[in-house]
């Protein structure tokens, strides 16, 4: 059990981070996470380890490292930290052409193969770096409303983060209005319930059945099996050209023959995925 640290009062001001100190805390991120953290992000981190410093009371960025090198990864305050130097805003149906293509083309081909005899009818689908869930759920927002007869299919959607805190959102299927503004209308009254005193949003039974969340680590294999989609946005831009090389290899592994990799247009992955047919910046088919 970790020690506990006696609240004190910190100046208003601290010194930026120092190099070699960065240097320690960037090898400790790298080696735990595969997330890079750069020299020119000195100020960047400096200015999230004061809020972290002052939410646990420890007097300096040294001994706060120190105290972070001793936690297992799993610790809430690993936890905290990550999402602080990796916070990035999510809501439901970013990437609007990604979901035209996942509603009007992909969903309507399974469907059409569906009724032809051509594939069973099961999806599994897996929203990697599911943040607070707004990616899944988008998924089965889509699969409720645009693939026929959907109770009928065996449909199972898996999200998966880091962060521990972020995955009990995802759980909870609560959403502000903010995440929801790109939310069509006719979704909003068929799948989500609006708080009556407050601007929050619940998703239905009919979403939340098809969504189960986990913690993962993206730098270790994810032993689930299969799966038909692999959504990976937004968060490769952190790593290094050596831990997306990690991530693509475990990810390709466990998508189906045949099945698609989605990823964000800024991932700069395309030299990792030469063996996926290349249909959109953003969209790869696995050919085997």
């Amino acid at each position: 059990m970790p020690e506990l640290i006696k609240p004190i009062l910190l100046p208003d001001k601290l010194e930026q981070i120092g190099g070699d100190l960065l240097a320690r805390f960037s090898s400790l991120i790298y080696g735990r996470t595969g997330i890079h953290v750069s020299p020119q992000k000195k100020t960047l981190l400096s200015n999230r380890l004061r809020r972290r410093l002052r939410k646990t009371g420890i007097a300096s960025f040294g001994d706060y490292f120190n105290h972070l090198k001793k936690l297992p990864p799993s610790s809430p305050e690993w936890d905290a930290f990550l999402q602080e130097i990796t916070t990035h805003e999510t809501y439901l149906f970013r990437d609007e052409s990604q979901w035209d293509w996942f509603r009007n083309c992909y969903l309507a081909e399974c469907a059409a193969e569906a009724r032809s005899g051509k594939r069973r009818r099961a999806l599994r689908i897996w929203s990697a770096a599911c943040s607070t869930g707004d990616e899944a759920t988008t998924v089965a927002c889509c699969i409720a409303a645009c693939l026929p007869k959907f109770d009928d299919w065996k449909i199972s959607i898996l999200g998966t983060d880091i962060g521990i805190g972020a995955l009990e959102q995802a759980k909870s299927g609560v959403f502000g209005e903010r995440a929801m503004r790109l939310v069509p209308e006719s979704y909003r009254r068929r799948f989500f319930t609006k708080a009556r005193d407050a601007q929050i949003w619940q998703a239905a039974p009919t979403l939340t059945k098809m969504l189960a969340f986990r913690q993962h680590n993206l730098m270790d294999p994810l032993r689930e099996g299969r799966f038909d989609v692999v959504f990976l946005k937004n968060v490769l831009i952190y790593f290094t050209p050596e831990s997306k090389k990690t991530v693509i290899d475990d990810v390709r592994r466990t998508i189906n023959p045949g099945g698609y990799l989605v990823a964000g247009a800024t991932e700069g992955i395309s030299e990792l995925v030469r063996d996926f047919q290349r249909i959109h910046p953003w969209l790869y088919r696995t050919t085997s």
